[in-house]
């Protein structure tokens, strides 16, 4: 975190240039993403936009994103700490773009309500969600649903905000518990760190899990983080139980070829079955089934993008038992096969 502060100042005064394609190692136009910022926004959200997806690169090690950093209007843009941005980008820069990211601004935020946004801006995020992608982190959130960007979705946002966000916006499905949502063409996050989470996705879905991994690996943050916000909110009573589950779910990950059953992990970390479910709920926010079935498809995708083994092979591998099996729970957490996953993922380079 210390280095995307480092950076910030850096990355917000100073566009980015694109290289020409004679000078660059592939010749194919980077992925464009404008992060469009407004007064009070927190400068964090703003700099692992740029850290993360300018950390993405291919097999040649050339960048596969250009970030740029822009506002409804150009020139000096409050934080919401004590310094400023100098924002020589506007509207342009989000209609050019093909993802544009909208961090949190709490100075504004939480006072949108629908049909609040400046004409022009509600229309440039519109065009933006129909040519490509739009995300928010955090309370950006409050921004896309006022252009009725969220009428009819989920989403979700800072977890503090969620009720002021279902009161303000009654047609869009809030989800209070995850750290992000992806609804296709419009994505939103909760509080500050889950941007990482969601920018994380959006590489993983644009090149692959390697690709994400690398770009986690050179930040030095997590490439995957378990269950949702519902582990971070206060609770009213402090439970006095110190149990913990982290010790099954560390041997689970170096065993799952293996069959798991509840009670055996229940009994690694000295449980009753029913002990251990609560726990488990409790610090990761999916149930047993759910946690192990996420860590199987993980291990898999992997396995699909770096090796050559038949899908038979990686499912007994990974504890999905027959080819079928992982099939079913392919389709059911990505949407497609994983024969179709590896002919999108293996070797390339390019954005799908």
């Amino acid at each position: 975190m210390a280095e995307i502060c480092k950076n910030l100042a850096m990355a917000a005064r100073t566009p980015t240039r694109r290289t020409p394609a004679a000078n660059r190692r592939d010749s194919r136009p980077r992925h464009r993403v404008a992060v469009l910022v407004r007064h009070g926004v927190l400068p964090m959200e703003l700099g692992l936009v740029h850290q993360l997806f300018g950390a993405a690169r291919d097999a040649a090690d050339a960048p596969l994103y250009e970030v740029v950093t822009c506002a409804p209007e150009p020139g000096t843009i409050r934080t919401d700490v004590d310094f400023t941005l100098h924002t020589p980008h506007g509207l342009e820069a989000v209609r050019a773009a093909d993802t544009v990211l909208v961090p949190a601004s709490h100075e504004l935020d939480e006072t949108l309500r629908p049909g609040a946004l400046d004409g022009e801006l509600a229309e440039v995020l519109t065009e933006a969600a129909g040519r490509g992608r739009l995300a928010s982190i955090c309370t950006g959130s409050f921004v896309l649903a006022a252009a009725g960007l969220l009428d009819g979705r989920r989403a979700t946002t800072h977890w503090q905000s969620t009720d002021r966000f279902a009161r303000a916006f009654p047609y869009v499905t809030v989800d209070p518990d995850v750290l992000y949502v992806d609804e296709g063409a419009v994505l939103t996050s909760a509080g500050e760190a889950a941007g990482i989470d969601l920018c994380l996705h959006m590489i993983r879905g644009d090149h692959g899990a390697a690709v994400a991994t690398g770009a986690a690996r050179r930040t030095v943050v997590p490439p995957h983080r378990e269950g949702g916000q519902l582990q971070y909110i206060r609770r009213p009573v402090t439970e006095p139980e110190s149990t913990s589950t982290a010790a099954s779910r560390a041997w689970a990950l170096d065993h799952l070829g293996e069959p798991l059953t509840l009670a055996a992990l229940a009994a690694r970390d000295g449980m009753s079955v029913r002990t251990y479910s609560r726990r488990f709920r409790e610090e990761t926010g999916l149930t047993p089934v759910q946690w192990l079935t996420q860590r199987r498809v993980d291990r898999a995708r992997a396995l699909l993008e770096e090796t050559d083994h038949t899908v038979d092979r990686i499912a007994a591998t990974c504890g999905f038992g027959t080819g079928a099996s992982m099939r079913q729970h392919f389709q059911s957490a990505l949407g497609v096969s994983p024969g179709a996953y590896r002919s999108t993922f293996r070797g390339a380079t390019g954005p799908r």
